[in-house]
């Protein structure tokens, strides 16, 4: 399909999903880079030790290596290349889902688009291969010195879930910097972080521009992941307070705004929900970036009943999005765009700024 076709589609489902609600604003949607705009790889391990394969799982009893698609930059295919060796030496025998053997299930490698550095994550079965990965690590870190932390995750349970618990860093360093507009972010294993860099600037320059002009003073980020949303609107005098459930991303946002030299900020690792629900407080303006299950009726409520007068609620899920803003009727919608950050598929992502009525 032509990407202008795909961007079309995207838009005119975005309004249909939307249509009972009443919009004052249509912006033009944030188109993408059609390739190479994919700065994280999540590559299912088949095949087998000496020949492994990168990519898809098998189907007709066939994997599908994924080592050059277009998605990715092109600094990932030598680094796939290495990988495959590396696999050899350390003896990382591909998780056989049909049998439940095996011990590498994954290999999730991101980039940093500010400076190429890259973070490398071996989904592992259990620790049984912990010690001959961590004899031949030195070997694949001098065969690719980009790799600055590189981890081994323990996902024991046989099932389709990208990752466990027991997160293990092999390296001095735990922290790839990336850098957007300007704003320093940190990003930890653990931490979520957007797949589409070029996008994800646009995304947070746009929510620093709308909140540049209701001239704020307090803001809540709740799902706050690093801190990009919060640390884009933030100002020097600018109250800040972020919410989210992994230490890791809040110890990442922490970072960012020490570096910022950010004195009014509040990172918390807490549920946002119940966070929401414990406050008499009221901020200028709450920002929301939840999951695609979106923030669901007790936030939804509670942010209602407490009356804030502004809301800026990104989505990545447009019904989950529609779900949240009928369950908000104290509010009007000012404005929405559309972000397309992933491209060749049917997901987007949704900025949507709203005003308290009344």
């Amino acid at each position: 399909m032509a990407y202008s076709r795909q961007l079309a589609e995207k838009q005119e489902n975005l309004a249909r999903l939307m249509s009972p609600l009443p919009v004052a604003q249509w912006l033009t949607p944030v188109a993408s880079e059609q390739s190479a705009f994919r700065y994280k790889a999540k590559m299912v391990v088949s095949g087998t030790v000496e020949r492994p394969v990168l990519g898809m799982p098998p189907h007709d009893g066939v994997p599908v290596d994924l080592c050059a698609c277009p998605l990715y930059p092109a600094s990932f295919a030598p680094v796939f290349t290495v990988l495959k060796a590396f696999i050899g030496r350390a003896g990382l025998t591909p998780y056989q889902v049909s049998r439940k053997r095996g011990e590498l299930k994954f290999l999730l490698l991101t980039a940093s688009s500010d400076n190429g550095a890259m973070m490398l994550r071996f989904v592992l079965r259990s620790e049984s291969k912990l010690a001959p990965l961590r004899e031949a690590l030195p070997w694949l870190q001098k065969q690719l010195p980009v790799l600055q932390v590189i981890s081994v995750n323990i996902q024991p349970v046989h099932m389709a879930i990208m990752e466990g618990e027991t997160e293990i860093v092999l390296t001095g360093q735990t922290v790839l910097a990336e850098r957007l507009n300007n704003v320093p972010l940190f990003l930890r294993p653990r931490s979520f972080f957007q797949t589409n860099p070029a996008v994800a600037a646009r995304l947070y320059d746009t929510a620093r521009q709308w909140v540049d002009v209701l001239k704020i003073t307090s803001l809540w980020d709740l799902f706050c992941g690093v801190g990009g949303f919060g640390l884009h609107c933030a100002t020097a005098e600018t109250r800040l307070t972020g919410i989210e459930i992994s230490p890791e991303a809040i110890a990442s946002a922490q970072q960012s705004a020490d570096m910022l030299g950010l004195r009014h900020v509040d990172f918390q690792a807490l549920d946002s929900t119940r966070f929401a629900r414990q406050r008499d407080d009221i901020p200028d303006l709450v920002l929301v970036n939840p999951p695609r299950r979106g923030l669901g009726a007790e936030l939804c409520a509670c942010l209602d009943r407490m009356a804030s007068p502004w809301l800026l609620y990104s989505s990545c899920q447009a019904q989950s999005l529609v779900n949240d803003l009928l369950m908000l009727p104290s509010y009007r919608i000012v404005k929405v765009q559309l972000f397309d950050m992933f491209p060749h598929t049917a997901h987007y992502e949704t900025l949507v700024l709203l005003k308290r009525a009344g």
